[in-house]
C-alpha cells in the first residue's frame, strides 16, 4: 500500500483529500505545514501545496530534491496558482506533476496514480548508459562528460536519460513532454526546446550528440 503525505494549510482541502485517498486504496497522512518532510520522511508521494505557513511548497521541494534521501520521492503540486510561469517552475524544480485548485477528486486519484507508474518504472532503472563520451548512470543519478561530472536540474536529468535510453530514436516533442514533465501538463512544446538548449550549453562539446529533427523532436546518438 502507497504511503501519502499532503501538505495543505486548508484544513477542509486536507481532510477532502485523505479521506478521497484513503477510500481509494492508499494509507493517507495530512500536516499543516512541510516541516515533517524534513525529519526522516517515508511516503511514497506527497501531494505539496505552494502557499504554506514557514517554508513555502517551492521551497520544501527544492530542499527535497537536493537531499539524496529524499531526492526521488514524486511530487505532486497543489495550488491555486495558474499562471504558466509557476507552474513551470515547479516542474523545473522536480515536481512531477501540477493540479490547479479547485480540482476534481477522481482527477486527483488518476494523476497521483498516473505519477506512482511512471516514478516506479524509472527507480527499477539502475542502468549506466554511454554515448561517446557522454555518460549517466541512473543508479548513483550522475552524468559525466570525458570522466568529469556535469550538474544539471532535475528535469534536464531526466529529459537527458530519455533521450539517451533511447538513443537512436526520434523522439517527438510531444512525447518528450508526456514522458518527461507528465501527460497533464500542458506546456507548449518550447519547454523542450529550452531545455535542450540549455542542456546542449552545460554538456559542452557532448551536446552534440543531441539531434534536432526538423519539425518532429529530437534524438541523441553519435
Amino acid at each position: 500500500m502507497s504511503i501519502i503525505y499532503c501538505i495543505e494549510d486548508d484544513e477542509s482541502i486536507r481532510d477532502l483529500i485523505i479521506y478521497a485517498l484513503n477510500k481509494n486504496g492508499f494509507e493517507a497522512k495530512g500536516y499543516e505545514s512541510g516541516e515533517i518532510l524534513y525529519d526522516n520522511p517515508e511516503p511514497d508521494l506527497i501531494i505539496l501545496d505552494i502557499m504554506l505557513p514557514g517554508d513555502d511548497g517551492y521551497t520544501i521541494l527544492e530542499k527535497l530534491k537536493e537531499n539524496d534521501k529524499t531526492s526521488n520521492i514524486p511530487v505532486i503540486m497543489l495550488t491555486s496558482k495558474t499562471n504558466e510561469f509557476d507552474k513551470v517552475k515547479g516542474l523545473d524544480l522536480g515536481a512531477d506533476d501540477y493540479i490547479e485548485k479547485p480540482f476534481g477528486v477522481m482527477e486527483l486519484i488518476s494523476r497521483i496514480k498516473a505519477v506512482l507508474r511512471r516514478t516506479t518504472k524509472s527507480k527499477d532503472g539502475h542502468d549506466k548508459i554511454c554515448v561517446s563520451n557522454l555518460c549517466i548512470d541512473n543508479g548513483k543519478h550522475v552524468v559525466t562528460v570525458e570522466d568529469k561530472e556535469v550538474t544539471l536540474t532535475y528535469k534536464e536529468y531526466e529529459l537527458l536519460y530519455y533521450l539517451m535510453k533511447n538513443k537512436g530514436l526520434v523522439i517527438s516533442r510531444n512525447k518528450l513532454i508526456s514522458e518527461v514533465w507528465g501527460y497533464d501538463f500542458e506546456g507548449e512544446s518550447r519547454t523542450v526546446d529550452v531545455h535542450i538548449r540549455t542542456l546542449r550549453l552545460k554538456l559542452g562539446e557532448a551536446g552534440k550528440l543531441i539531434h534536432t529533427i526538423r519539425s518532429v523532436g529530437y534524438k541523441l546518438e553519435e
